[in-house]
């Protein structure tokens, strides 16, 4: 009866109806033990999570994506001509990291990858100290890559759960404040199977909780890739079952989703769909996703580009920011190739350059920051780098 009485109502309800149906006759009724969480993190704990959070998703700021692997680095770096060596990584990074400090207003964070992290700029400055001095949060990929899933088409999980809480503490203790992990899966005839969406939550969910016992805010990512021929309904459909597991597995693990964000992508057709859909129409689809399975706590969605263009990038970004529905979370960007395809381009692995890119990364920043207010207001005069699709089949960081 004691007990009874810190349960909500339907919790009696259910215990009521528990021990009734459980009786046999000569039985005493069975006494279910209710779910109990025992505290994980104390309010100061959550008090630096959220706060955090809140840093890297203040109005019309976002994630600047920089944590390529050593290898995807050097399929960009190809496609300019320019050795994929550490020089010219740390080069690139640094040209993005020092560009005009007013960059601060409109990228609210950094993702770094290993390397990068004890790198050092031209002025003998490491990397983190860079970006702090410029009031952006650092952050860090904390995955270890994919894994096939036996028994599916194809599909993966995502690996670095082993040591993950002795890289977190070193990571923090190295300037970082935040981690991103990413989990892969994919639309087809048969996937994604029942199998892949439970195993990626529970995860993503995992990795979350350690995350947070270490201090670091864990950026959630589901990423179903824009491969195939579906249409923006079927993403939609697949998007929200996937967030709705998310989040469900996110309540199971006890993550505090205040003090966290999410790396989802926006909805839309298969890259191979020959229907056309616009700006508006994968906003709509976007937001009803989301409204229907992201809790109002998280403080912020942080999209992927997913292979978009630069300038497709932004215009949805900035549709989903101007869709007629109540949306509780800050809508922003978390882009790699969307902030870096016109930089690249304008670099060309030449110091004379470095000015340019310089440049064009600070405008690109510069719509995206806009168009996380619903503000930007394309010209119709986009250059050509900035155009151009940036799909990869089956994308792997």
């Amino acid at each position: 009866e004691t007990a009874l009485q810190h349960c909500s109502w339907p919790l009696i309800l259910h215990f009521i109806m528990f021990s009734t149906s459980s009786k046999k006759k000569g039985e005493a009724g069975c006494c279910v033990m209710m779910t109990h969480q025992f505290p994980s993190l104390s309010p100061e704990q959550k008090k630096e999570l959220s706060d955090i959070a809140q840093r890297i998703v203040a109005p019309g700021k976002g994630i600047l994506a920089a944590d390529e692997s050593t290898g995807t680095m050097g399929k960009r770096l190809q496609k300019i001509n320019v050795e994929n060596n550490e020089e010219n990584r740390r080069y690139f990074r640094d040209l993005l990291f020092s560009s005009d400090p007013l960059i601060s207003n409109c990228v609210g964070g950094v993702i770094f990858f290993h390397e990068t992290l004890y790198q050092k700029s031209d002025s003998g400055k490491l990397f983190p100290q860079v970006i702090k001095d410029q009031g952006i949060v650092v952050g860090i990929k904390v995955d270890k890559g994919t894994a096939g899933l036996n028994g599916t088409d194809g599909e993966t999980t995502t690996q670095g759960l082993d040591g993950l809480s002795e890289r977190c503490a070193q990571y923090k203790k190295d300037g970082c404040d935040f981690a991103k992990w990413r989990c892969v899966l994919k639309i087809s005839d048969s996937c994604p199977s029942a199998l892949a969406i439970a195993e990626n939550a529970n995860v993503l969910a995992r990795y979350a909780s350690i995350c947070q016992q270490n201090g670091l805010v864990p950026i959630v990512e589901p990423e179903i890739l824009p491969d195939g021929d579906h249409d923006l309904l079927r993403c939609q459909y697949v998007t929200e079952k996937v967030l709705a597991a998310v989040y469900k597995a996110l309540s199971d693990h006890h993550v505090y989703l205040e003090g966290t964000l999410l790396k989802p992508n926006m909805v839309t057709a298969g890259h191979s769909c020959t229907k056309k859909f616009t700006p508006q129409e994968v906003g709509m689809a976007t937001v009803t996703a989301l409204r229907r399975t992201v809790p109002a706590s998280v403080p912020g969605i942080c999209f992927l580009s997913g292979g978009q263009s630069e300038e497709e990038a932004s215009c949805n970004l900035n549709a989903i920011n101007q869709v007629p529905l109540h949306r509780p979370w800050k809508l922003t960007f978390s882009y790699g190739r969307a902030l870096q395809a016109s930089a690249l381009a304008a670099w060309q692995g030449k110091a004379a350059n470095k000015a340019a890119a310089q440049k064009a990364f600070c405008t690109r920043a510069k719509i995206n920051g806009l168009a996380a207010k619903g503000e930007y207001k394309p010209s119709g005069s986009a250059d050509q780098a900035s155009v151009q699709s940036l799909y990869t089949a089956s994308y792997v960081y």
